[in-house]
């Protein structure tokens, strides 16, 4: 299975893919986790450039679409191993709610693996400036609005759940536990 999470910044999507391999182990399944940008030569240069001061612009978005793509592709051997639950930390999704362009960004990751579920972490603008706030970022809530607004819409494409991230750590990791635990063949009523 391969399950993406996505969300604005600050959404805990970190945490909450910590807690949920943790679960998944410990019910006896193998899981691997990923994340976007990898630890790649092209991953490293996606980082680099998110860091300067013009990363915003219409001619770096579209550079960065290009990188995301071929960052992307060099996991999707990974993810034919039907032995493991692969948990990711973003996916071509993001490029879609993020960058913009989306006839572009969509043609440029047709070959990627699509979510067998998608868990959208679904924050309030406001709380996920509060959480990033002095991180290396540069979204502000008018940006942020329309991502969230682009993730919604995005979310009606695929088997998704959408998690209310403003629950706190514990009742948030219930609330996805019960959303993926019926694909997995687990009792979702068993779990706390």
């Amino acid at each position: 299975m391969y399950i993406v999470f996505e969300g604005i910044d600050g959404a805990g999507k970190s945490t909450q893919i910590q807690m949920l391999q943790e679960w998944l182990e410990n019910n006896g399944f193998r899981v691997e986790t990923l994340v976007e940008p990898t630890d790649s030569k092209v991953g490293k240069l996606i980082r680099e450039i998110l860091q300067q001061s013009d990363a915003k612009t219409d001619r770096v978005q579209k550079t960065l679409g290009l990188l995301f793509a071929a960052d992307r592709m060099l996991i999707m051997d990974r993810l034919e191993d039907k032995s493991k639950i692969f948990i990711s930390d973003r996916s071509f999704i993001s490029s879609l709610a993020y960058q913009g362009h989306a006839d572009w960004i969509g043609e440029l990751n047709r070959y990627a693996k699509k979510p067998d579920l998608l868990i959208l972490l679904d924050l309030d603008v406001k709380t996920s400036v509060a959480r990033t706030s002095g991180k290396d970022t540069f979204e502000n809530e008018e940006f942020l609005t329309g991502v969230k607004e682009n993730y919604l819409k995005l979310a009606e494409n695929y088997t998704c759940e959408i998690i209310d991230a403003d629950r706190g750590v514990n009742k948030v990791s219930s609330d996805i536990k019960k959303a993926v635990a019926p694909y997995l063949g687990i009792c979702p009523d068993c779990i706390r």
